[in-house]
């Protein structure tokens, strides 16, 4: 389930504002200048499913965005639960880059076709967690800080898009402010609780 928490940046124990609601959870998020939409996922997709195969059957959504925004440059970031020691080893490497708190030079945009994850945006002095699920439609304007929490075991398929054609670039704050605030994990438990 969507959630989103909201904590001053120096009380990581006290949320200010925790919703499941889409329409106040997208009013929370506009004045920061971030675009919080839900859109429709359809029929799911194997997790075995190809990029190409997952754009295809996103193409409508795609080039909307494309149109409107002039990306040059989708792909499809995904990760699903294989039991093995590699996988675990590829999905710890994973979490642990996206947990650092980081901006880039524009803005970050992720559909999630299937799966969650977290998104914490450090802005004005607050922490706003956005706990994204099928169907979620973020886009977070350039040079915000946050960082993303996969969880001890992701299990997503996400649409990226991008202007630049390097795709993801990182600058790292060095801050260990992600360290103190609720993870993916523990957000998911209080999401299935509202539900």
């Amino acid at each position: 389930m969507t959630l989103l928490t909201v904590w001053d940046d120096d009380r990581p124990d006290t949320p200010v504002l925790q919703t499941a609601d889409r329409e106040v959870i997208a009013g929370t998020l506009a004045p920061l200048g971030v675009v919080y939409e839900h859109v429709a996922v359809g029929d799911r997709l194997p997790d075995d499913a190809t990029q190409d195969e997952i754009l295809a059957a996103h193409r409508a959504l795609v080039d909307r965005l494309i149109a409107e925004h002039g990306y040059r440059l989708v792909d499809v970031a995904q990760l699903h639960p294989v039991d093995s020691e590699e996988w675990r080893a590829t999905a710890a490497a994973a979490r642990t880059k996206f947990l650092n708190e980081h901006t880039h030079d524009e803005e970050e945009i992720r559909y999630f076709v299937a799966g969650s994850g977290v998104f914490y945006l450090h802005m004005n002095a607050r922490v706003h967690a956005m706990l994204c699920t099928e169907g979620d439609l973020l886009s977070v304007p350039a040079l915000t800080t946050h960082w993303f929490d996969m969880g001890e075991a992701p299990d997503f398929t996400a649409v990226r898009f991008f202007h630049d054609e390097d795709g993801w670039v990182g600058t790292f704050t060095g801050s260990d402010i992600s360290t103190r605030f609720p993870t993916f994990d523990e957000l998911s438990r209080v999401a299935l609780t509202t539900a």
